[in-house]
């Protein structure tokens, strides 16, 4: 059996008439940016997430870089971040000039809060929370901290669309919530997009501002921006996937029970779900000493895995100047090692899961080979 790691098409074909049909409604209307279809998807997804205001951009990325850019976040000022996040959230940091302070994470992949306090400084300015691979961080804890040193707190929710912290959703913590609709995110388009999330309308506004050349009036530039803009086609098509939000975060949910339930080998290490947090189930990721191995014998039998992350941004070429070596974040190193990611997404079949599921616990044998 050949198995992807992920098949996109299968969640198209899921709504295809759906999709379709409104991918033809853009076209024949004429008008194709910052339109009724992009005002409608931002009313839904703010209603969605549970916040005033939301301010559709071009990806996730830019999503992060606005939003410190919204918070006048620059040159000298320190962000605590992640140290096993994905580059982006860091990208979002480095690209305003700020400087990321990196935190190790704790085992459920997320930060670890009882190492911020230590790190922060008279120059931090923020804490960028990442709710990693699906599951809501400790934000309860975070928003103590961020509060107790009048920090913003921004949060990445670009794995976390819907999950909860203690019934509230994450994005709605902090002074602004990050999105992504990358298509193999939960909450996917057919393209880049990405979203901001506030309850502050000033920040919306300046957000508007900043995604359109800096204007709110053709022509009229009141500040320095750029063009970052979710399309008309992309709004409408993420209109019609987020009324159906709720069953496929179910058939998420359904894989990820029946992998937590059946995959029986005591050298692979399960997630955790910590207690309090959602998890929307972006990925699911597993850890095992013998990582390569695993992902060539699951290769070999048919079975497409990825690795979330291999290389930490502390140790990224990107990020070299900042000086940092082998063994600084060592939990996080050890994550990048161990980690792999399963198949699990829109359409995957019953039958799919069960041989996954299968040909990881027959692996167990070749551990004693």
């Amino acid at each position: 059996m050949k198995i992807n790691f992920n098949e996109l098409k299968r969640g198209y074909e899921k709504y295809k008439s759906e999709y379709d049909k409104a991918a033809i409604d853009v076209l024949e209307s004429g008008w194709y940016i910052l339109g009724e279809n992009v005002k409608r998807f931002e009313n839904n997804f703010a209603n969605f997430i549970g916040s005033s205001y939301c301010v559709g951009v071009n990806s996730g990325l830019d999503a992060l870089i606005l939003a410190v850019r919204a918070l006048n976040l620059g040159e000298g000022d320190e962000i605590i971040v992640p140290a096993n996040t994905y580059i982006a959230t860091v990208l979002g940091i480095t690209e305003n000039d700020a400087t990321p302070v990196f935190i190790e994470p704790d085992e459920y992949y997320n930060i670890d809060t009882d190492k911020i306090e230590a790190k922060i400084t008279g120059k931090t300015k923020a804490i960028m929370a990442v709710h990693l691979y699906g599951q809501a961080a400790n934000m309860n804890k975070i928003k103590s901290i961020a509060t107790k040193y009048s920090l913003y707190l921004l949060e990445d929710c670009a794995q976390s669309h819907g999950a909860k912290f203690e019934n509230q959703t994450t994005g709605t913590f902090g002074d602004i919530g990050c999105f992504s609709f990358y298509p193999t995110k939960n909450l996917g388009a057919f393209g880049d997009g990405g979203a901001i999330v506030t309850d502050n309308k000033e920040i919306a506004e300046k957000v508007k501002m900043l995604r359109n050349y800096g204007s709110q009036k053709k022509y009229y530039n009141e500040i320095e921006g750029v063009n970052s803009r979710l399309d008309e086609i992309q709004a409408t098509l993420l209109n019609v996937k987020l009324s159906h939000y709720g069953e496929l975060r179910k058939e998420r949910e359904k894989i990820a029970l029946k992998y937590l339930n059946e995959i029986n080998n005591p050298k692979i290490i399960l997630p955790r779900i910590r207690k309090g947090s959602d998890h929307v189930w972006h990925l699911f990721v597993v850890q095992t000493e013998e990582r390569d191995k695993l992902q060539n014998y699951l290769q070999e039998n048919g079975i497409g895995t990825q690795i979330h992350y291999p290389i930490p941004p502390h140790l990224s070429n990107a990020y070299k100047h900042f000086g940092y070596r082998k063994g600084d974040f060592p939990i996080t190193e050890e994550m990048a090692n161990k980690v792999l990611s399963l198949p699990i997404y829109d359409g995957m079949t019953d039958e799919e899961v069960d041989y996954v599921i299968r040909v990881i616990n027959n692996y167990k044998d070749l551990f004693s080979k």
